[in-house]
């Protein structure tokens, strides 16, 4: 252990070992030391050499302290000298190098070694598993060297941590420690981890650190915390920029809700420090990134309607009037407040009701737009005003209208300061800062409005006492020719363009002054200066406008004439090069990538975005436009007519292919209601046809029931006496056997009715198709009117045979046993109520089946005449004879069957009269009810004694 001493800071005893020596003998004893204190006291003396002789230790010991961390894991306090180590190595200290050259060696140095570190992707998973370990000494050097390794090496060690199982649950792990320096080490991790990742940002966002980091962020005071807040809001930003899926988890968790707290100020604005500054900075970037014009527009648009809803966009405002705020927070203010409303109806409205707390009270546009045509204020904040004005009108043709009636002669208040006043103010202003954004703000209450272009026309500016008031587009052209800055003329240039594009009538009155073409012309037809070939451009785009949108109007300025004097003048050449320059111009790109106006200087202030999106749309068209001849613009508008032609046949075509298509899809509605009506009516009818099949199931097994008992007592029945039986059901199948009778009556006169019917169909043949039909329907309705009636007589027949038999069995009961007279009357009563419902039942049900039957084939027949009408009259002529004959074989059995119910009514006479009971003809019937009265009293009599 002597070199041991030495290194420690023992006394020196001989010539002293070097450093890469020291650190051999050190490397050694790790590899080949049995004891654990050994390799401990060998990898701590490492540790303390690692900053000094950093390239030795590197080289030397990377292996075998990674060997340590595979091996010791037992012993915590090894592995977290050998993690120190590690980190000692790979970390770049910035604060010990304040030189360039040696930074520069130094960061590549760590590279190298980190390089060397992760060529083995196991060394890295390692890492991940030691950050379960919990103890401080092992978790914090862990967490530190992972964050050394992403900052040299992000890419690659981000590969590894993504493919490794539960690695990035485990970094996610830190933020729940409760220890606040891993903790917060433990986000410096996970910003460097989700850099330019969006597959780690999903995962992360997953694994609820959207929830962790909004409750640290309160945990630490919002706003008014410290370095942590900051830090959990970089992680925010890194999480959710141009990443749309975590911003759609961010929307739909609620979490756009937990924002609003933040931006709760006091009245007491002054004071605030640093660190609050820039947390609420990042907080209003937070906002911004998920209302950014780059974003899909239905997420921003859903994102802006939560704002709104959660009232995050009145605390907003609320900054944005307050006193005391400082000049970047205000700014940035803006900026947010400016992508929450742009392009949303209700948020732009509310913002035009927002009011500055002044007195008397100003709209809050108007205090901004007194704010940009200001000279006085930052560049930054004029710049954002501007923006905030933009996005105002963006797709706002309410609002636009509004700011253009501010300069209506009908609607101007001499009293109060409006915004067309302030905007006409930084136009004619002697400031080219004020004169572009007012033109550009103006040119934005324009955009793709042509009602508002036309309003506009009626604007009268007063120039000077004694003259007469001139119109606000001769006034631009004025102060176009007076040779104003380079800055102005692109304004107004870009006003007058937005202006009158689209707009024949807003083309007509500027061709209308006879000073505009000839300077125009002369503009483009000069050899100017790299600063005046913007102007050229421009003046060459606005002289296309009013060639490509001319009416004819103007019998001076038509189409042709103006062409003509292009190519004497100018030259269509050298107007198709000068219009180029716009498009070529280094500032042009830069204000085409994005909607906010980012300018470094006030003098690199030159294009909109808006406007390069017209200047987009229209170079190609005026080119064309300018270059063609007038047999060619003859021809094409022949090809024009030709294709409008074409176009309206072809609409024709469709409108009634559309039609067709309509009645088609009607008539396969109707076929399929119809079609689903037939079937719910065809398993209506097997319901039903079930129900009646169960009644004659019932019905046959109480006729079998009332079958045996009736032979049990048949005998009996025969030898009873006419005296034992009582006189009220004597008089009741009296009763029943007259109507018998009657029925049977009716029925053969009506059996004679449908013969001589039938006679008669024979005699006058067949008249007409639809008449013979009708008749032989009733016909056959009748006839089955009559089978009905005939089932329902012979199941009456059937029953009073029965209830004569039950009659019988139960007289010579109740003549042996009288107490039980009334126990057999109840049960008769019953018995014959429950035959007679179950008789009305079966009536029903049979009704009913036939209702639906005829209703059915009613259907039928009505779909299949509206689809062959003709081929079904035939068929019902050539059928109708054969019906006669069906229907007169139908009545020949119902005359057999009229025969059978004659023999059963004689034959029930005959038992009758065996039984002693008196039968006569109908005609004496009526004068012997007396006399079977007497002999009921006598037969009542009789039982009683």
């Amino acid at each position: 252990m002597n070199f041991l001493r030495g290194v420690m800071g023992g006394q020196p005893t001989g010539p002293q070992p070097t450093g890469a020596e020291t650190i051999q003998k050190l490397c050694d004893r790790v590899a080949s030391s049995t004891l654990l204190e050994d390799r401990r006291d060998a990898v701590r003396a490492l540790k303390s050499l690692s900053k000094k002789y950093r390239v030795e230790v590197g080289n030397m010991a990377m292996d075998h302290l990674v060997r340590i961390l595979q091996t010791d894991r037992s012993d915590t306090e090894i592995l977290g000298y050998a993690l120190d180590t590690l980190y000692n190595i790979v970390c770049n200290d910035e604060e010990e190098e304040p030189e360039e050259n040696p930074q520069k060696q130094e960061d590549d140095l760590g590279a190298q070694f980190t390089d060397k570190f992760v060529q083995e992707p196991e060394n890295v998973t390692l890492l991940l598993t030691l950050l379960e370990e919990f103890d401080f000494h092992v978790r914090w050097p862990c967490v530190k060297l992972l964050t050394a390794l992403l900052k040299n090496q992000c890419a690659q060690v981000q590969g590894i941590i993504l493919v490794s199982p539960m690695g990035v649950s485990r970094l996610m792990d830190l933020l729940a420690d409760s220890r606040e320096v891993i903790r917060n080490d433990g986000l410096l991790l996970l910003q460097q981890l989700t850099k330019g990742n969006a597959a780690i940002q999903k995962i992360v966002a997953f694994e609820n650190a959207f929830e962790r980091l909004l409750d640290i962020i309160t945990e630490e005071g919002s706003s008014d915390g410290g370095i942590v807040v900051e830090d959990c809001l970089l992680l925010l930003l890194n999480l959710l920029k141009n990443n749309s899926s975590n911003q759609n988890f961010f929307k739909e968790g609620s979490y756009i809700q937990k924002m609003k707290p933040w931006f709760e100020v006091g009245d007491d604005n002054s004071g605030w420090s640093a660190q609050k500054v820039t947390n609420l900075h990042l907080m209003l970037q937070l906002v911004r990134v998920m209302v950014s014009p780059v974003n899909s527009p239905g997420a921003t648009a859903s994102c802006q309607k939560a704002m709104f809803q959660c009232g995050l966009l009145q605390q907003l405002c609320t900054i944005l009037m307050a006193t005391g705020v400082p000049a970047d927070i205000l700014t940035e203010t803006i900026n947010t407040v400016s992508e929450v409303i742009r392009g949303s109806e209700v948020n732009q409205d509310y913002f035009a009701s927002v009011n500055a707390p002044s007195n008397p009270p100003r709209p809050a546009i108007v205090v901004l737009l007194m704010s940009m045509v200001n000279e006085r204020q930052p560049f930054v904040l004029r710049c954002a005003v501007l923006y905030c004005f933009q996005c105002f009108l963006y797709k706002n043709h309410k609002g636009q209208g509004e700011i253009v009636a501010t300069l209506l002669p009908s609607t101007i208040d001499a009293n109060s300061i409006s915004a067309g006043q302030l905007l006409c103010g930084g136009l004619f202003s002697a400031d080219s800062l004020s004169n572009w954004c007012a033109a550009v703000a103006l040119a934005h209450a324009l955009q793709d409005n042509l009602t508002q272009k036309e309003q506009l026309l009626r604007v009268q500016l007063a120039t000077s006492l004694g003259k007469p008031p001139v119109s606000l587009l001769q006034q631009c052209t004025n102060i176009l020719s007076q040779g104003s800055r380079v800055q102005t003329k692109v304004g107004l240039l870009m006003l007058l363009c937005t202006w009158i594009s689209n707009c024949p009538i807003a083309v007509m009155h500027f061709l209308h002054n006879q000073d505009n073409v000839p300077f125009l012309t002369g503009q483009i037809s000069e050899n100017l200066g790299e600063d005046e070939r913007l102007v050229q451009g421009l003046c060459a785009l606005l002289l296309g406008i009013c060639i490509y949108y001319n009416d004819n109007s103007l019998e001076n300025y038509t189409k042709e004439k103006l062409k003509q004097l292009i190519e004497k003048r100018i030259g269509k050449e050298n107007f198709v090069e000068k219009l180029g320059f716009i498009t070529k111009h280094e500032l042009y790109s830069r204000a085409a990538q994005k909607p906010q106006p980012a300018f470094s200087t006030p003098e690199h202030m030159l294009f909109d975005h808006e406007f390069t999106k017209l200047v987009k749309e229209l170079e190609g068209m005026i080119t064309k436009a300018v270059l063609k001849s007038s047999e060619e613009e003859k021809k094409e508008e022949e090809v024009k007519k030709t294709l409008e032609q074409h176009d309206s046949i072809v609409t024709q075509y469709k409108e009634l292919i559309r039609e067709q298509d309509s009645q088609i899809n009607e008539l396969k509605e109707q076929v399929t209601l119809l079609a689903s009506q037939n079937e719910k009516m065809q398993s209506t009818m097997t319901q039903q046809i079930s129900q009646i099949q169960q009644h004659k199931d019932q019905y046959n097994i109480l006729k079998l029931k009332l079958g045996k008992d009736n032979q049990q007592t048949g005998n009996q029945a025969e030898a009873a006496h006419v005296n034992g039986l009582q006189p009220e059901e004597l008089s009741q199948l009296r009763e029943q056997l007259e109507e018998l009778q009657r029925q049977n009556q009716l029925l053969q006169t009506q059996l004679g009715d449908k013969d001589s019917l039938i006679t008669s169909l024979k005699a006058e043949g067949v008249p007409s198709a639809e008449g013979s039909t009708s008749e032989v329907t009733v016909l056959q309705r009748e006839v089955e009117l009559l089978k009905a009636q005939l089932q329902r007589q012979t199941a009456e027949i059937t029953q009073l045979q029965s209830e004569r038999q039950e009659l019988l069995r139960g007289s010579d009961t109740t003549a042996a046993v009288p107490g039980e007279n009334s126990l057999y009357t109840e049960k008769n009563a019953e018995l014959e109520s429950r035959l007679s419902t179950q008789t009305a039942e079966n009536q029903k049900l049979k009704e009913e089946v036939k209702t639906l039957l005829e209703s059915q084939e009613s259907m039928e027949k009505d779909f299949a005449s509206a689809t062959s009408t003709a081929a079904i009259m035939q068929a019902e002529n050539s059928k109708l004879q054969q019906e006669v004959q069906e229907s007169k074989k139908e009545q020949d059995d119902l005359l057999m069957l009229l025969a059978d119910q004659d023999q059963k009514i004689l034959s029930l006479k005959q038992r009758l009269k065996d039984l002693g009971e008196t039968i006569e003809d109908e005609d004496d019937l009526d004068s012997k009810d007396q006399f079977d009265d007497d002999d009921d009293e006598e037969e009542e009599e009789e039982c009683d004694e």
